[in-house]
């Protein structure tokens, strides 16, 4: 059994974006990105709005398709699956947050963290107890039974993460997570996030414009003119 500290849980090879290819207003967004994400890493990508660093999370998250290169995910090449295979690694080895947390509104914190269970085939009994320990490690267990609308918007961002984790993924993406909070808050919920990485050994890529929390992080890595670059 491989050990799970070196599992190479996310592997980018030559990954290469270009928007408006042959014309007058082609933008080369990423130029021959490499990137190795083991189990447990948590690694932040700093860049400049515009950079393409969503971009690069969208690849990696397989809702776009490079234009040269290689994207692994526990090991097995994606890119050139059919869409249903893709569809179903994105659901089970994939988890996504973003800077607003985009909760279903007519569902309570409970059921926005059991709802993606139940689409992997998760059975109703498991899947509610599985959201409600992670809601539990995130200190907001309490606050199961409200709504978004009733929560702080730290509390909701951590909703979001545990509906991210909710599936067991192996990589977790997260693009400004902690974008839209106060200082006081965005720490709070950013612990959250590391405890969250840290229990469970999966591999985290956060884009942030943060320094001090990014710093709190295993790597740093800069995105600059489509290349990354460590620091």
């Amino acid at each position: 059994m491989s050990d799970p500290a070196t599992e190479i849980a996310l592997q980018l090879t030559g990954i290469e974006k270009v928007y408006n290819r042959d014309t007058p207003g082609e933008i080369r967004v990423l130029r021959g990105i490499d990137l190795t994400l083991s189990a447990g890493e948590a690694v932040a990508l700093v860049a400049p709005s515009g950079a393409g660093k969503s971009t690069l999370l969208h690849i990696a998250g397989l809702l776009d398709q490079p234009d040269t290169g290689e994207v692994r995910i526990g090991g097995e090449a994606v890119q050139h699956l059919n869409d249903a295979r893709r569809t179903a690694i994105r659901r089970a080895d994939v988890g996504f947050v973003y800077q607003f947390h985009h909760l279903l509104p007519e569902f309570t914190a409970l059921e926005n963290v059991v709802l993606p269970q139940l689409a992997n085939g998760t059975a109703s009994s498991s899947a509610r107890g599985r959201a409600l320990s992670l809601l539990d490690s995130v200190g907001i267990k309490p606050r199961a039974d409200h709504r978004p609308a009733a929560l702080s918007g730290g509390e909701q961002q951590r909703v979001a993460f545990c509906r991210a984790l909710a599936n067991r993924p192996r990589v977790l993406l997260a693009d400004e997570p902690t974008g839209n909070l106060d200082p006081d808050t965005s720490d709070r919920v950013f612990g959250a996030l590391m405890d969250l990485v840290r229990q469970t050994g999966l591999a985290a890529l956060v884009a942030t414009h943060n320094m001090e929390l990014a710093a709190r992080m295993d790597r740093v890595l800069r995105l600059e003119n489509g290349q990354l670059v460590s620091g």
